[in-house]
């Protein structure tokens, strides 16, 4: 995780320079976000991997009670000067929140840098920290031209910095099944093509889970937060 929040830090002005208005042009993204605003109404939401914050800012536009939390520091501060909601700087796979406290969890393209037993402690951690009957949706690549699902990249330059990232390509069943195992099952699934020009061609998947009343992972020390 060191290498990842250090590699974030250094493009952290220009990641949102460059990712800070995507939404305007993705409409399904739009729409989902939308849905998960309403099915999280009137409860606390928190934005994992919220990188500088536009998203969890139009959270907040439609009504949600958005917090931001991401690994990078850099990012959180960028986040904190360009809206007016509270960010911390965190890891997922231990988040700093206590049991049951929250109504949604949104997790957009930030699992995509965790192994598989990571991304098993994360969603322990979304189970832990949701309320019976609370949603997340979590977003993640799932192919592209050069990769396919269950493989994985290494970036080096970002954007004239060196950097030591890892990028999962993620199978969509093996997620849900992963998901439900920590006691999150699938709502919905919606499987999409790149939208063209705004981002990086690859395939995306976005599964909508809903915290069941017993899940199965065990809640563990966190729950002290």
């Amino acid at each position: 995780m060191t290498s990842t929040r250090r590699s974030y830090d250094l493009v952290a002005h220009r990641y949102a320079t460059e990712i800070g208005d995507e939404l305007r042009d993705k409409p399904l993204d739009r729409a989902l976000l939308d849905t998960f605003a309403e099915v999280t109404a009137g409860g606390p939401v928190l934005d994992v991997g919220c990188g500088p914050g536009h998203v969890t800012e139009y959270l907040a536009g439609r009504g949600a009670r958005a917090v931001g939390l991401d690994l990078s520091p850099a990012m959180c501060a960028i986040a904190r000067r360009s809206t007016a909601l509270p960010f911390t700087a965190a890891d997922m796979t231990a988040l700093p929140i206590r049991a049951q406290a929250l109504a949604g969890i949104l997790c957009v393209y930030a699992v995509i840098h965790l192994g598989p037993s990571q991304r098993s402690a994360a969603y322990a951690e979304f189970a832990r920290v949701l309320r019976p009957g609370g949603h997340a949706l979590i977003a993640f690549h799932t192919s592209d031209a050069d990769a396919h699902a269950g493989q994985a990249r290494k970036l080096a330059d970002w954007w004239g910095h060196e950097v030591d990232l890892t990028f999962h390509f993620l199978d969509p069943q093996a997620e849900t099944a992963a998901l439900a195992r920590a006691g999150l099952q699938l709502t919905a699934r919606v499987d999409r093509e790149p939208h063209p020009g705004a981002e990086h061609a690859s395939q995306r998947s976005y599964l909508l889970v809903r915290r069941t009343d017993n899940p199965t992972h065990s809640a563990g020390a966190h729950d002290s937060r």
